[in-house]
């Protein structure tokens, strides 16, 4: 799809439940939010479905837009999900009836007929942007400060290679409405509690550095993960990656069934390529896999991984 033929689907359709992803972030949050806003302002009935992992400092972007379940007649589509084992886990059972995908994975598995993906995308708050400008849509304050969340945090405070013109654009476009911005960029980027500083630290003595230190991986047990909020746990994947000579890493977190793989790198080298290896994917900059793997079996198999990847490159 093109952005206007996605606005014209849209506009021929009412009752929208918008999904979002397992462990959420600002991108998958903010741009559902924002179009589930849009919508409303444009006569539809539109809410998000519930997802209980949103962290507390997020939860403020889908106040007053969720509901529990899915209703017969509802028109369902993804926001920012690259593949189905990415679907929040109250979505699983709707698998068959998610209409329409928006997304900027490039690296991604098709589920849906019908789909708008746009890997030049830094965010998928750009996409969702230009189609509710498509659909005629007001960018209002309330919608804008949701938006620069979603570009913002995709981007890392558009620090990131993958960020461009039209990121920026976009963010203008926000600031413009005469949003309170920088509260937002404070909390995200200029914060940190003590419980993630120590966090920090145990990472850095648990950590394994590969191919002279281009590589890093670190596996991080349930048993830690209970001694910290949700907050802490926020962007510690792109932690490893600011550690000076570090080109790709690895952050692997223990999960009930196995262990949720979050790569990162640098421009030249393919965080996407190494989830593949385990049935994920994402983007080159950052991707994502889950795996059956007890934990420590899933660090050693991420570590050789990376190491395939560096020494390909």
């Amino acid at each position: 799809m093109t952005r206007n033929e996605c606005a014209r689907w849209l506009l021929e359709r009412d009752n929208f439940l918008i999904l979002t992803h397992t462990r959420p972030d600002g991108d998958t949050l903010g741009s559902a939010s924002t179009l589930c806003l849009g919508l409303r302002q444009m006569g539809k009935t539109a809410n998000l479905l519930e997802n209980k992992e949103v962290s507390p400092y997020l939860e403020s972007c889908i106040l007053g837009l969720t509901k529990s379940a899915a209703q017969e007649g509802d028109t369902i589509l993804s926001v920012d999900v690259a593949s189905p084992g990415m679907l929040q886990k109250e979505a699983v059972d709707l698998l068959g009836r998610i209409e329409l995908r928006i997304d900027h994975h490039g690296s991604a598995t098709s589920y849906t007929d019908e789909e708008l993906v746009d890997p030049q995308a830094a965010a998928c708050g750009e996409i969702v942007y230009d189609v509710l400008m498509e659909m005629g849509a007001e960018l209002t304050k309330d919608m804008a400060w949701r938006l620069y969340i979603a570009v913002s945090t995709d981007t890392g405070c558009f620090r990131f290679a993958n960020t461009n013109a039209h990121t920026y654009q976009t963010a203008a476009a926000c600031a413009a409405t005469g949003a309170d911005l920088y509260p937002i960029t404070q909390a995200l980027f200029d914060t940190n509690t003590l419980g993630k500083l120590k966090l920090q630290s145990w990472m850095l003595e648990n950590t394994r550095f590969l191919c002279d230190g281009k590589a890093a991986v670190c596996g991080i047990p349930k048993s830690l993960e209970e001694t910290v909020t949700k907050e802490d746990l926020e962007g510690v994947s792109g932690f490893l990656r600011s550690i000076e000579g570090v080109k790709i890493c690895a952050t692997i977190r223990e999960t009930e069934t196995g262990s949720k793989m979050s790569v990162r790198a640098v421009p030249g080298y393919d965080a996407a390529l190494v989830c593949q290896k385990f049935g994920g994917g994402g983007h080159k900059g950052a991707a994502g896999a889950g795996l059956t793997l007890p934990l420590d079996q899933a660090v050693e198999a991420a570590a050789q991984a990376l190491v395939e990847i560096v020494e390909g490159t």
